[in-house]
């Protein structure tokens, strides 16, 4: 008999499939079988998950009603049983069909009363067997049955007696993964006499499925079995080996997510007495705020996500700011924010006419656009761009809107910007980035519809970094700019309920796809008289508080000041007027701080004193006492002016043209132009073309070192030209702009409002335009045009029909050919 060794329970209805090591014999005559005692029929006993090897002993707990009246009505003689395992665990009453064919037959040694009517057999396997039919199901089953003989391996196999030492050596790796064993198990298995048993041992106690059981209890050949289970019992090494792997490592993930967390609490701890944790506060604050945003779902699910990246930095690391700046300036900007729109009509008019003098048609458009937003009550805001000489107010014009509409106010400078990066922003992948400017003004607004004045928009340069009128693109369209993208930001932005006003002086210089989405206002020149109100009503209390001189202290009378805007200015607007008004109270405050006598009113005569010598004379028409002098009208970045043009004729043979005055390509292209016109309607004129073959021409425009072009003064050089050919003088009080062509056709030209404010400051009565040009002179107020006549042609010859007269200058050069 063998000492005491482990071996597994069965139970016929318990559904546990463990290895259970216990106490058990195995003796080498274990498989030894009386078959006297056998009948032709043996009562099956169904096990539900134990597949039970010959040599093998066990105990059974019995409970199920068929099993239990197999036990008992076992006799001292016949207790030899059939143990046969279900296929189904889950089959409560097995039929025939539900059971496997092979078995074994075991001996039932001694039977044990339970409590609550159930039963504990203990067993010895004898034999494998197979039924071959049921002819018995109640009250249990009983079977005819063959016995199935075992082929044994030979005493001299020697890849048997491997197979088995390699059997041997895999169960001892494998209690040992499973835990230290008892020292007599281990000493059991490595003894030779246990061979015999050894795959009956490994084969019942082993952890797989009924089924794999069930195949090795099938095979007949022993070193077959032997070798199938060698198999078995490598495979489940490797899977516990696999096992015991994921569980270290876990094991030791566990560990120091432990150890993170102790460390975590205990720094808790520590911030906790010391005033709180800092991050966690500027955590919580930064939901707290969150909460009282507007914005939609898709920024609150950003934001939040941006918010549990920031939880999981080290706050000493870099990137740590950069979150928290970030995850601030979303905060910090007025998601679906909007101030309450004034739309009291009668109100915004006053305050724009309070604060602007003139400007008709800019607040006649603002006023328009307040009656739309009135009815509807909700407008895309349209893009305004304000054109115009410096000085006229265009940028001012920006804050009286904002206070008639009641929206808040922002300006950003646009002059000399070249990088894109102002306007998109920069990505947050580069160090120090920013947003845009737009997005920056909009977060000081406090509002997402603001006022926002685009400074200079025609300055705007471009070079390597971007072309930042480009980006501007999609901030000026209406129907872009909803969702306006910032790279920083990197979310977008509804931008089309701020209300941009562009600023230019030049529109030749602006891209046209940008020209294209703005409305263009022309904020032109003022004449003398509207200089005089604003100075009176604006500049003047303005200065006079900068310089800290009450308002009863001192004036400037009308008559006064229209002196100094002629005499001390050059320009469409009213800055230089501004400086020459703070000059004189810079001037009075050094009295006043003095206490030296100054006068209560700036009288005409005072000027010289205060502002000194004059420093411009006023352009005055100049008469027609002269053959080939012509005025003109020209359009400056600061105004209209008048301009002179003068031509003369000298003998010569080579019939040369001669161009000066500093002029640009265009206008010497309209000097070519009036020549050879000239030249092909001479007959026409009284003129001998033998004339051009002897005389030089040259053609001057005076005030050279100013740089002169356009095609504007096309018609002034024809009838110069044609006047000192014909040696007729030019009507009296009469300038004149147009462009013309090779066939004598007069065509528009721009800048009318200015040119005619300089023609009425020169004293001019008469005023030649292109037919073309009519619209534009219905457009200016009546009272502008008070004193002037205009005459509208489409010909050259009707330009000098009416221009030249029909008596000659004094002294006429005699051009007789000879």
């Amino acid at each position: 008999m063998l000492p005491k060794k482990l071996y597994t329970q069965g139970s016929d209805e318990s559904d546990q499939n463990v290895v259970s090591f216990i106490t058990g014999d195995f003796s080498n005559d274990g498989s030894e079988l009386d078959e006297s005692v056998l009948l032709e029929t043996i009562p099956i006993l169904p096990l539900r998950n134990t597949i039970v090897f010959p040599g093998s002993g066990l105990p059974i707990s019995v409970g199920r009603s068929k099993s239990l009246n197999l036990v008992r009505s076992l006799g001292k003689k016949h207790r030899y049983i059939g143990l046969v395992c279900q296929k189904d665990t889950d089959i409560d009453n097995p039929e025939p069909d539900d059971l496997y064919h092979i078995g074994v037959i075991a001996e039932v040694l001694r039977v044990i009363e339970l409590a609550d009517d159930n039963l504990s057999i203990i067993i010895q396997a004898k034999k494998r067997f197979e039924w071959t039919k049921m002819v018995q199901t109640d009250p249990f089953f009983v079977a005819t049955y063959k016995i199935r003989d075992t082929i044994k391996a030979a005493d001299d196999d020697k890849e048997y007696k491997a197979i088995l030492d390699s059997i041997r050596d895999a169960m001892i790796q494998m209690l040992n993964m499973l835990g230290e064993p008892p020292k007599e198990l281990m000493a059991t298995i490595q003894n030779e006499s246990f061979s015999n048993m050894l795959v009956s041992y490994c084969a019942t106690n082993l952890p797989i499925n009924n089924r794999e059981k069930q195949e090795l209890l099938n095979i007949d050949n022993e070193k077959d079995l032997a070798y199938r289970l060698l198999m078995i019992l490598n495979r489940e090494i490797q899977i516990l080996e696999l096992k015991m792997n994921i569980q270290m490592k876990t094991r030791e993930d566990l560990s120091q997510q432990q150890k993170e967390y102790y460390l975590q609490q205990q720094l808790k701890t520590i911030q906790e007495e010391l005033g709180g944790n800092t991050q966690q506060i500027e955590i919580d604050e930064f939901r707290k705020k969150a909460k009282e945003k507007k914005w939609n779902a898709d920024v609150a699910e950003t934001f939040e996500k941006e918010v549990k990246k920031l939880e999981r930095l080290n706050p000493q690391s870099p990137d740590y700011s950069v979150q928290y700046g970030y995850l601030q300036t979303i905060l910090e900007l007025p998601w679906n924010e909007y101030t309450q729109d004034n739309f009291n009509l009668k109100n915004a008019q006053k305050i724009l006419d309070r604060d602007h003098f003139g400007m008709e048609k800019v607040k006649e458009r603002i006023i328009e656009h307040l009656a739309v937003l009135k009815l509807k009550g909700d407008m895309k805001s349209p893009i305004l761009c304000l054109y115009g000489p410096p000085g006229v107010g265009k940028t001012s014009l920006g804050k009286s809107i904002a206070e008639a509409l009641n929206r808040k106010y922002v300006r950003i400078s646009l002059g000399g910007l070249h990088d894109e990066a102002e306007i998109r922003g920069h990505r947050r992948t580069y160090i120090g980035a920013i947003p845009g400017r737009i997005i920056q003004n909009i977060a000081k607004a406090g509002s997402s519809n603001p006022v926002f004045v685009l400074d200079e928009v025609d300055k705007i340069g471009n070079d390597f970094r971007g072309d930042p009128s480009s980006a501007l693109l999609e901030v000026l369209d209406p129907e872009q700019n909803s969702a306006f993208h910032d790279n920083y930001l990197s979310i977008d932005y509804d931008l089309s309920k701020v209300l941009f006003i562009a600023t230019a002086n030049d529109l030749n210089s602006i891209p046209q796809p940008l020209l294209d989405r703005m409305e263009l206002i022309n904020v032109g020149g003022y004449i003398t008289e509207e200089k005089i109100e604003i100075a009176a009503r604006h500049l003047l209390p303005k200065e006079m508080a900068n310089h800290g001189i009450p308002l009863d202290a001192f004036t400037i009378p009308k008559k006064t000041l229209e002196l100094m805007i002629e005499n001390y200015t050059r320009e469409s607007g009213v800055r230089e007027l501004d400086k020459q008004i703070a000059k004189v109270l810079r001037r009075v405050a050094l009295k006043i701080a003095t206490n030296e006598p100054y006068p209560a009113q700036l009288q005409p005569e005072d000027l010289k004193e205060y502002l000194g010598v004059q420093r411009y004379t006023k352009d005055r028409y100049q008469g027609n006492e002269y053959a080939g002098v012509v005025t003109g009208l020209a359009w400056t970045a600061v105004g209209g002016e008048i301009l002179f043009v003068e031509s003369s004729l000298s003998r010569g043979k080579e019939s040369k043209l001669t161009l000066t005055g500093n002029l640009g390509d265009v206008m010497k292209e309209s000097a070519m132009l009036a020549m050879e016109y000239i030249r092909s309607h001479a007959d026409e004129l009284g003129i001998d073309p033998k004339v051009f073959e002897q005389w030089n021409t040259h053609i001057h425009v005076p005030e050279g070192a100013i740089p002169k072009d356009g095609p504007s003064a096309g018609i002034t050089m024809i009838t110069s030209l044609a006047s000192v050919y014909t040696q007729r003088k030019v009507r009296a009080n009469l300038a004149m702009t147009g462009e013309i062509t090779l066939r004598g056709k007069v065509l528009p030209v721009g800048g009318i409002r200015e040119k005619i404010l300089a023609a009425k400051r020169a004293g001019i009565k008469d005023i030649i335009l292109s037919e073309e040009n009519r619209k534009d002179i219905e457009e200016i107020k009546p009272s502008y045009l008070k004193g002037l006549k205009f005459h509208y042609v489409n010909d050259v010859r009707e330009v000098l029909e009416f221009a030249l007269l029909k008596e000659k200058v004094k002294n006429p050069v005699d051009l007789s050919v000879k």
